[in-house]
């Protein structure tokens, strides 16, 4: 299956072309919409069948799905106090952005580990704290004009899961896919494919763009926290993306065919 393209090398001075300004000439492409989803309780017991019927809908094509889980699913009973969160961040990344003119490329600079408590005060840290703004609109303004200023720590690839480990329905370490059967059946655990993966953000943490591992879905759930902001690109549109991420950076291109998968590249 093809899954979403999502938005979050190194930089070589003189190695990134330049974005150019096109003129609004071309046709209008049919893109498909982004679907929004809100089962009901009954029709959220049977993760499969529920993907199974998105599709049917043509959801795929957009290559991203919001699903808004019914009122009755509740993944953590105790809620989000951060002193109930036992969770030690052992690899923060410190994102470093590069470039100009809407090329971009992101360095991760490992810091030394820290609790969710450590995390959450350095997004309160006036460097880190979301800026002021009007909507959301003008915020991801902010955030492309202010991407290669004062880089954000991100809590990224934490292995473990904060979901009740007894809940049953669309709990991400037990989806009850085909995933579960082979780390169940034989024994082969990969981490963040068939074993759940936190991620702590902040201000202007971002993923590059990037297939998922073996063109796999992701499905991601935001336990709490300020909303996030999600780019795709349709599947049958990928191709496009990657043909313009190698002409805009042919020396990561000449390096490795397929560097977007670095996930180290931000258009």
């Amino acid at each position: 299956r093809k899954n979403i393209f999502r938005v979050c090398l190194r930089f070589q001075p003189g190695a990134i072309g330049v974005l150019p300004r096109y003129k609004n000439s071309a046709p209008t492409m049919s893109i498909p919409r982004i679907m929004v989803f809100r089962p009901s309780w009954e029709e959220f017991q049977d993760f499969s069948a529920y993907i199974n019927y998105m599709e049917s809908k043509g959801a795929h094509k957009a290559g991203l799905v919001k699903v808004v889980p019914p009122p009755e699913w509740v993944p953590r009973k105790q809620g989000y106090d951060l002193k109930n969160i036992n969770v030690t961040i052992k690899a923060p990344i410190s994102q470093v952005v590069s470039g100009m003119q809407g090329l971009y490329q992101q360095l991760n600079i490992q810091k030394r580990s820290m609790t969710v408590q450590e995390f959450y005060d350095k997004t309160r840290q006036e460097r880190h704290a979301t800026p002021k703004h009007f909507d959301y609109e003008d915020l991801e303004k902010k955030f492309w004009k202010n991407v290669t200023y004062v880089a954000p720590i991100y809590g990224a690839d934490v292995p473990g899961s904060i979901t009740d480990p007894e809940i049953k329905t669309w709990n991400i370490n037990s989806l009850g896919t085909i995933l579960d059967y082979v780390n169940a059946d034989y024994n082969v655990s990969i981490a963040g494919v068939n074993t759940a993966y936190l991620y702590f953000g902040m201000w202007k943490t971002t993923f590059a763009w990037h297939t998922e591992d073996m063109d796999l879905y992701s499905i991601n759930y935001l336990h709490f926290g300020a909303p996030k902001t999600w780019y795709a690109i349709p599947p049958e549109h990928g191709r496009k993306l990657e043909r313009l991420a190698e002409r805009f950076f042919p020396a990561n291109y000449q390096e490795c065919k397929a560097f977007l998968r670095h996930k180290m590249t931000l258009i």
